[in-house]
């Protein structure tokens, strides 16, 4: 099930939140458990079993961490640690590396070896990271080892940011899994919140998704230089509007059951160079990343060289997260280097560069990214990256020109709605509504702007609903993650 099917919009969230409201408040987190199975088992069934061997796994760990922590015994926790991060990585590494490498060896040897032919349960990469930071939060005693089995697997298996993210650590919602309150005015915000990210899905990224299929599964030796662009650009913000549109709707959806999950973008198409890109796309990976392997390692705090090092790790690791290809390696190892370059000189050295000039060396270099990420096969990698660079046919053609003519337009306003743009012409209206001092204009201005925005997002629904009831386009790209 997926949050943009009608199944999900007409039934389950209705039936969920409704339940909900009813329920009492001792008994939230087990509705909220058994909604989340069901929820999962509409897609994978068979797999519910993989996820909650991990939740009582690394429920048993904290319970033991914390039992050797108050015995005084830093040996026992240690133990215990480092079975719960193999744990983890191990189930990790069979479920989505194993037939990678096993494949990957084959094709180096001539050998024979029978792939395991095992499925990849969704999620998986997102839920075992959430289990495997709490064990390590509760060895750094920055958490107490949750004692309530209920409430930890509700915390793992939480629906809204189940299937991908985002990476909800569990020393941000500790007291929240404990007793929360859901007040109108987060549950209206919540709702708008998740309407917002639908439209972001079907409206955006799934009309992207059409354009980057027909342009990628066309002859490659008939691509012409303006359609492989085109087609790169549309990927790009594809891969954003459906990304951050699933987070929105997340995000959304927890304050609807009173929960604060942390943002995961922040406008990250306005960086100016790669390093702030970065801080702005996927945060709570890259905080992820940050504090239980960049910092461990020795972060910055080692020298230059060490630094280097460090980063390049991280990035090998973050690129193989995403998934078992060697194509995700490369993109792990493209943004290190670009990233070590930074560091080392060229972020220096941009500061004497023009605005323009910055945002253009950004956006070439995050868009040949995605081509990179979105391309597994290295063949049709390199004859689309040749496309790109003018030497893989002509430099344009009639079916670029036909379709930079039907999606120009609509490429502007996904630009602009990349952007912080709207919420700047938001602010000046808002400004204007309520220059007049007296009180009543300011509730009167409120109450308009109120309207607006919750107009707005119904329209946004109306439209959404619409296109899935025409059946388009609609998967989640980061639901293979």
């Amino acid at each position: 099930m997926v949050f943009s099917s009608l199944v999900f919009l007409c039934l389950f969230l209705p039936g969920v939140l409704l339940l909900y409201a009813l329920c009492p408040r001792r008994c939230r987190n087990l509705l909220l458990l058994a909604a989340s199975l069901l929820f999962y088992a509409w897609g994978e069934p068979k797999y519910i079993a993989v996820m909650m061997f991990s939740t009582v796994f690394d429920y048993a760990n904290g319970r033991w961490i914390q039992y050797f922590e108050n015995k005084n015994n830093p040996l026992g926790k240690k133990w215990i640690l480092f079975l719960s991060v193999a744990g983890n990585l191990g189930i990790l590494f069979v479920f989505k590396y194993t037939d990678f490498l096993l494949g990957t060896w084959n094709g180096l040897t001539s050998s024979q070896l029978e792939l395991l032919g095992l499925a990849l349960p969704i999620g998986i990469s997102f839920y075992t990271f959430q289990t495997m930071s709490y064990t390590i939060d509760v060895y750094r005693g920055q958490v107490k080892a949750q004692k309530n089995l209920i409430a930890f697997a509700m915390y793992v298996s939480m629906f809204p940011q189940l299937i991908a993210g985002p990476i909800v650590r569990y020393k941000y919602i500790e007291k929240q899994v404990k007793e929360r309150q859901v007040l109108p005015q987060a549950w209206v915000s919540g709702m708008q919140r998740f309407l917002i990210g639908l439209g972001k899905k079907v409206v955006f990224a799934n009309q992207m998704g059409l354009l980057w299929q027909e342009i990628s599964g066309a002859d490659l030796q008939q691509f012409s230089m303006g359609g492989a662009w085109l087609g790169a650009i549309a990927y790009t913000f594809e891969i954003y509007f459906d990304f951050s549109g699933y987070s929105d709707m997340a995000i959304g959806l927890g304050q609807m059951f009173g929960f604060r999950y942390p943002e995961n973008f922040n406008y990250p198409y306005e960086a100016k160079n790669i390093t702030d890109f970065w801080r702005k796309w996927h945060i709570t990976l890259g905080q992820w990343f940050r504090e239980y392997v960049y910092i461990p390692l020795g972060g910055n705090r080692k020298g230059l060289s060490r630094q280097m090092a460090n980063l390049f790790v991280v990035w090998i690791l973050t690129g193989i997260w995403h998934g078992a290809s060697w194509n995700f390696a490369l993109w792990g190892l493209y943004f290190a280097v670009l990233l070590i370059v930074e560091k080392m000189f060229l972020l220096r050295e941009m500061e004497r560069w023009k605005g323009f000039f910055q945002h253009l060396y950004g956006k070439f270099f995050i868009v040949l990214g995605w081509v990179i990420f979105a391309v597994e096969d290295f063949g049709e990698l390199g004859a689309y990256l040749k496309a790109m660079f003018g030497m893989g046919g002509s430099l344009w053609n009639q079916t670029a020109a036909y379709q930079w003519r039907n999606y120009w337009f609509f490429l502007l306003i996904l630009a602009f709605a990349s952007t912080r743009g709207y919420r700047r012409i938001y602010r000046k209206i808002r400004r204007h509504l309520l220059r007049s001092e007296p009180e009543f204009a300011v509730r009167k201005g409120n109450q308009l702007l109120f309207f607006c925005y919750s107009l707005y997002t119904l329209l946004v629904l109306l439209a959404s609903l619409g296109m899935l009831v025409s059946g388009s386009y609609n998967p989640f790209l980061y639901f293979r993650f």
